[in-house]
């Protein structure tokens, strides 16, 4: 593989309205709010904005998408840096066995424009590779201007145009030249458009970045990072010779001076180097920070781990008709809207596996994305049990899976296809295809109740519970992540009594579905079809808890006010 430094070749942008007359003035399209003033450059690699840019694997994207809309909404002078990937993530299709079939189609977006300017990094010490920065305009989409970078530029040979190809590609090499594209000429084309007085790193992908500002003599002021997660791919390490000759430190370090960056270890830590290096950290939960800070004890900047808890926008993510009952606290308009929205998501029940769902019945979704410590197959632990709820036609209830794993996770792959299985001739369960931003906002529209069964202190956040709670969908929930600081028992939602997680994994999943079928069967059935005003209060007692609290204008402004300024 070879690639080589960075030079910078500046353009003019074809879109003179967009850009300023000076190549190196920060823009934007709207004059920035008073007390948003400071300029922040947001880095990310993945970005859920819409179900129509298919730049986003899961959760991070979603929460940086949420982030960007309300960093719009409040007028911040915040910028996005991320990655145009030519294939996506990928679409979920099937095999004709229903089973997964991971599926790579070219991607065009005629919104998108090019900025005009173009970036040659080099990697690997030899050839230049192009990176152009296309932009995603404010008034698209409602967000802050979102530069997005691409290798795919005439000019490039096939290996460095695929540089861009696959987010969360499957080559480790890939991988930290996608990372040296997103941090080093991310924060070239920030220095082209006037500089920013803070440099954040959502995730450690993008953390060239930081040793690119470091070499050129800024401070930790202009730092600072964000953790997302306990779980070990999240928080990557990669050979430490390999990355000093990649170019990822932004200049060769000298042996001495690698052992020192790495601790004299033979891997760097992306986490590690950059709670270093970074000014301020924030963990995306209090629960998370209290991990967090566990984690890295003794490391550098390990104690100052601030709680800023992930949240949603309440305007893309929130039914307009539920939002109004909720408001009026009319559970009659609530009910007629909710039978509505289940009645949309059963068509897509119905389009993929031949299943007609009733919308009078209770309706559990279970979906986020495939991954062991999520256990997404809890419910099938004890498989009698589960079958007895399944056939229990007094108190009837419905069950649908979604999600993507990760295209080369097997494991993640062999439960998912293990549930394609087991719904495939039960009439009341579904597994359905294409989790994305649309799915995804059907699924916690029309569900009643949203399941989150990971094993306990392994969820950072898990945000998708905070939008299933503002469209009605009532939480049951192992209590980790941001449940702690939502959850009310019995109240505003069902939570698990807490397992030992210290625990082998095993005793805790035997623990964790025992209280799952128990709360299942006395609470949560009975209440729905038994006591359907004490339901109903439940329901708007979750709007009522989750909004503000977890909506994003409160975060992007607590990102303002604790990690920039």
């Amino acid at each position: 593989m070879i690639y080589t430094a960075i030079i910078i070749h500046l353009g003019l942008s074809k879109n003179k309205s967009y850009m300023s007359s000076k190549y190196n003035t920060w823009y934007h399209p709207y004059t920035p709010a008073s007390a948003y003033s400071k300029r922040i450059a947001y880095f990310s690699m993945e970005f859920g904005i819409h179900q129509a840019l298919k730049i986003y694997s899961g959760g991070l994207g979603f929460l940086a998408g949420s982030h960007m809309r309300s960093a719009f909404e409040y007028k911040q002078n915040m910028i996005g840096i991320g990655m145009l990937w030519k294939y996506g993530y990928y679409d979920q299709g099937r095999h004709k066995d229903q089973t997964l079939h991971p599926q790579f189609i070219e991607k065009q977006y005629s919104f998108l424009e090019d900025s005009g300017h173009e970036i040659d990094v080099k990697i690997f010490d030899n050839a230049t590779v192009k990176v152009r920065a296309m932009v995603l305009k404010p008034e698209i989409f409602g967000t802050v201007p979102i530069y997005l970078l691409t290798t795919d530029v005439d000019g490039n040979d096939d290996l460095s145009r695929s540089i861009t190809n696959h987010l969360y590609d499957a080559t480790e090499l890939t991988r930290i030249c996608q990372s040296i594209v997103l941090g080093v000429g991310g924060a070239k084309l920030v220095e082209v458009l006037g500089g920013a007085d803070v440099y954040h790193l959502n995730e450690g992908h993008a953390l060239p970045a930081f040793y690119y500002l470091r070499n050129n003599g800024f401070k930790k002021d202009h730092m600072v990072f964000t953790t997302h997660t306990p779980e070990k791919a999240g928080n990557v390490e990669r050979n430490a010779r390999v990355l000093n000759d990649s170019g990822f430190f932004g200049r060769t370090l000298t042996a001495e001076e690698l052992q020192e960056e790495t601790g004299n270890r033979d891997t760097l830590n992306y986490t590690i180097a950059a709670l270093r290096m970074a000014k301020k950290t924030n963990a995306v939960s209090k629960l998370h920070a209290k991990v967090a800070k566990e984690m890295w004890k003794g490391q550098t900047g390990a104690a100052g781990i601030y709680p800023i808890t992930n949240a949603q926008n309440q305007k893309f993510w929130q039914d307009e008709g539920v939002k109004k009952s909720w408001l009026a606290k009319n559970s009659k308009t609530y009910q007629k809207r909710k039978l509505q929205l289940k009645s949309e998501l059963f068509e897509e029940v119905l389009n993929q596996t031949g299943k007609l769902f009733d919308p009078n019945i209770l309706t559990i979704v279970w979906a986020r994305r495939f991954a062991a410590y999520k256990r997404a197959d809890l419910l099938l632990h004890d498989m009698e049990r589960f079958e007895r709820l399944l056939h229990n036609t007094e108190l009837p209830i419905q069950v649908i899976w979604a999600g993507k794993p990760y295209p080369l996770d097997f494991d993640a792959i062999g439960v998912f296809n293990r549930l394609v299985q087991f719904t495939k001739f039960r009439h009341n369960t579904a597994v359905l295809t294409g989790y994305e931003m649309s799915l995804s906002k059907k699924l916690k529209t029309g569900s009643d109740v949203w399941l989150n069964t990971p094993r306990i202190t392994r969820e950072a956040s898990g945000t998708s519970g905070m939008t299933a709670a503002m469209n009605g969908s009532v939480n049951l929930s192992i209590n980790d992540g941001w449940i702690p600081e939502f959850a009310r028992d019995g109240k505003n939602s069902f939570v698990l009594p807490e397992a030992d997680y210290k625990s082998p994994v095993w005793e805790q999943d035997t623990l964790d579905s025992k209280n799952l079928y128990e709360i299942l069967e006395n609470k949560v059935l009975p209440t729905y079809y038994g006591k359907p005003a004490k339901w109903q209060e439940i329901v708007f007692n979750g709007i009522d808890d989750v909004i503000p609290a977890f909506a994003s204008q409160r975060m992007t402004k607590e990102y303002y006010d604790t990690l920039y300024i």
